[in-house]
């Protein structure tokens, strides 16, 4: 029997389940929770997130992490700050003159500004300090250094829905 003669599969297997590889388009509803369970974001209450992996859209260690996932995965994913947001940087933080603050900018330490950086890219800005002269402010990610609870329900892999899942992801709340 040659090449030519041999059953042909088809181009979708549906006994395989798909897995989320880089670059594939992804649609999923994510949650991120501190230890203490407290949720930092979520989007189970609000449209699923939908996202190329490798686009920049996401958090580039939260993608690694979804890398292998199963569609229709449901799951809690443990991640120490190396693998979520990093260590914060002691470069990041920085003392700048009041006076590069509107004057009427009410500044108060755990306050949270948006400064743009020079290539135009938006980043949060924690202050930490604030006196007559100075803001002492912490450009690291705000969740830098946390350990973080990654939950994930894949929706869709490069096109193909997951059937519906009504279970709570294991070790959830309810």
């Amino acid at each position: 029997m040659t090449d030519a003669d041999k059953p042909k599969r088809p181009a979708t297997d549906p006994t395989i389940t798909p897995t989320i590889t880089k670059n594939a388009e992804v649609t999923l509803h994510y949650e991120i929770r501190l230890p203490d369970d407290r949720v930092v974001d979520s989007s189970f209450d609000d449209e699923p997130l939908s996202l190329r992996l490798g686009s920049g859209d996401f958090e580039p260690m939260l993608e690694e992490a979804l890398i292998g996932l199963p569609l229709g995965e449901y799951t809690r994913i443990l991640l120490t700050p190396e693998y979520a947001f990093g260590m914060p940087d002691p470069s990041n933080v920085h003392i700048m003159p009041r006076t590069q603050f509107p004057a009427e900018m009410p500044l108060e330490p755990q306050l949270v500004i948006e400064f743009d950086l020079p290539s135009g890219q938006a980043v949060p800005g924690t202050v930490k300090a604030v006196t007559e002269e100075t803001v002492t402010v912490d450009l690291n990610h705000p969740l830098a250094g946390q350990n973080i609870q990654f939950i994930v329900q894949v929706l869709a892999i490069d096109g193909q829905q997951a059937e519906q899942a009504d279970e709570t992801p294991p070790g959830a709340k309810t």
